[in-house]
């Protein structure tokens, strides 16, 4: 109970919104009243009743058990997709703050060339070409948002690549591994924590956007995003099918930021070494 007390209330909120969506993600196939695609109802967008929670969607199914396995499957993504960025851009960052030269030039012209097209369009690109599949789905995620990543974890090993401490383990005979994983990584860890949230929530808004566009999640399995776009059409009759879906990204969004922001205050701030 102390430790509760000591949390803000913002970031309880956001652990607790968080925890949620992860344990629905989880434990999908127990909780949810139907199964991902059973068409429970002859009659599409039925309202809201005791026997469906949230209603029905387009084909008639339950809209509840769908957004239980939507959350599954776009958490699954957008961590995996996250993972990969952050494991590839700051690996990649910091090896080229600490060795230099060509490696560092020949990697950053790479990045600036991938970050001169635009996200969206490179994926439509990568995307339409490639086999439809939640494989390829995380790797061209991760390795487009990796290039964000490996700018912030480069500017940041730089600095750090300076500090009296390191020049110290390289007098040392220290290895490269050991100054990036030993001294750069502990002391970059809060702009990236930082960054975590909003490049995990950045995923998911992608994916979001790949699947309302088809060429994300494909039926009949869909994540939050492609939720909307299977029930955009009955916003005109009034229906609210597709705005639930994306009422739970909004929410996702938020409480993934309020934690960020509350585990980023409790982590050690870059001040010039670790004293």
């Amino acid at each position: 109970m102390l430790v509760i007390k000591r949390i803000p209330i913002p970031a309880l909120i956001g652990i607790v919104l968080t925890m949620l969506f992860v344990l629905a993600a989880i434990f999908a196939p127990w909780i949810a009243p139907h199964g991902n695609a059973e068409i429970v109802s002859d009659v599409p967008w039925e309202p809201m009743s005791a026997a469906h929670w949230l209603g029905t969607d387009n084909l008639g199914r339950d809209l509840l058990s769908r957004m239980i396995y939507g959350a599954r499957i776009t958490l699954f993504i957008a961590v995996l997709a996250t993972a990969l960025s952050f494991s590839l851009g700051a690996i990649l960052g910091f090896s080229a703050a600490v060795f230099g030269g060509w490696f560092d030039t020949l990697l950053s012209r790479l990045v600036d060339l991938l970050m001169s097209i635009p996200t969206l369009i490179m994926a439509l690109v990568v995307l339409s070409v490639l086999p439809s599949n939640l494989v390829t789905l995380i790797l061209v995620m991760g390795v487009l948002d990796s290039t964000r990543v490996y700018r912030l974890s480069r500017a940041v090993a730089v600095d750090i690549n300076v500090m009296d401490y390191v020049e110290a383990a390289k007098l040392r005979g220290e290895g490269s591994g050991w100054i990036i994983f030993r001294e750069i990584l502990p002391n970059a860890l809060s702009p990236l924590v930082s960054e975590l949230g909003l490049r995990f929530i950045y995923a998911v808004l992608f994916l979001s956007t790949l699947s309302f566009l088809g060429l994300g999640v494909q039926p009949p399995d869909a994540d939050w995003g492609g939720m909307v776009k299977e029930n955009k059409d009955g916003i005109v009759f009034g229906i609210g099918a597709a705005l639930i879906p994306a009422a739970a990204i909004a929410a996702l969004a938020i409480s993934v930021n309020l934690v960020a922001d509350w585990v980023l205050n409790r982590t050690t701030s870059l001040k010039g070494g670790r004293g």
